[in-house]
């Protein structure tokens, strides 16, 4: 039976990518911070599924816990995914040391450490798919989310070295773009409707991203040309935008 490894399974994503591998006929371990959180989840697809499913605890802001962690999973996933993220408070991190640290230490030291071990475990089996969400906001600074943009940007860049480093290991990389996405944590942002996409359509878009073996995925198409023009407006007129 294949296996999915959930990083963040607490997320409105994870779920969504939960159900849509348990329904496939993956066994599928949901990893998150508070596992009882997440174990509703659990239930749910091991009864309208029949899917094994297990729960593990996961802090992505630990990393010296990630190889242990690893080592006590009951299998070497087939696919991991990392999902997790901390979106901050971008106003608060610019005077507050703690809160800027917590959002690079997640989004990008986090995301790196527990991905690296599970590279290295996958260059040793010789096969394995690794997923890491990221986001356009990494594609150019803002000053409305510059921290969490930079760290995406770091994660961006560590995903595409991975993939060329994993490459002749027979080890699929996926990058994954999804733009604006309606979850719990951007329940209090105006997000723009037609730019937006669902969980359920995140979801969808993976697991076929997965399975066509997609390098870098945008989840709608067109953020690629946004972003295409938002990176070429040049920076004495960009340093002057309100964005």
């Amino acid at each position: 039976m294949p296996t999915v490894l959930l990083l963040g399974a607490g997320s409105d994503i994870a779920v969504s990518l939960a159900r849509k591998f348990a329904s496939a006929g993956y066994a599928v371990q949901l990893a998150a911070r508070n596992v009882q959180r997440i174990q509703p989840l659990q239930s749910d697809l091991s009864i309208r599924y029949g899917a094994v499913c297990t729960l593990h605890e996961f802090d992505a802001a630990n990393p010296d816990s990630h190889p242990a962690f690893l080592a006590a999973l009951p299998s070497l996933p087939d696919i991991s995914i990392s999902i997790f993220g901390y979106l901050g408070d971008q106003t608060k991190a610019e005077s507050d040391w703690s809160e800027c640290s917590r959002i690079l230490q997640v989004n990008y030291i986090g995301a790196v450490s527990i991905l690296n071990n599970i590279a290295n475990q996958y260059i040793t089996r010789g096969n394995g798919t690794i997923v890491g969400i990221s986001s356009v906001a990494g594609e150019r600074g803002r000053q409305s989310n510059y921290f969490y943009g930079s760290a995406k940007a770091g994660f961006t860049a560590y995903l595409s070295g991975l993939r060329n480093r994993l490459f002749h290991k027979n080890i699929h990389v996926l990058t994954v773009q999804p733009g604006f996405v309606y979850t719990k944590m951007t329940e209090n942002m105006p997000l723009p409707k037609l730019l937006t996409a669902t969980p359920d359509i995140v979801s969808d878009a993976i697991y076929k991203g997965i399975h066509k073996k997609k390098n870098v995925l945008y989840v709608k198409w067109f953020w690629r040309w946004i972003m295409l023009i938002i990176k070429s407006i040049p920076e004495p007129i960009f340093k002057k935008l309100k964005l």
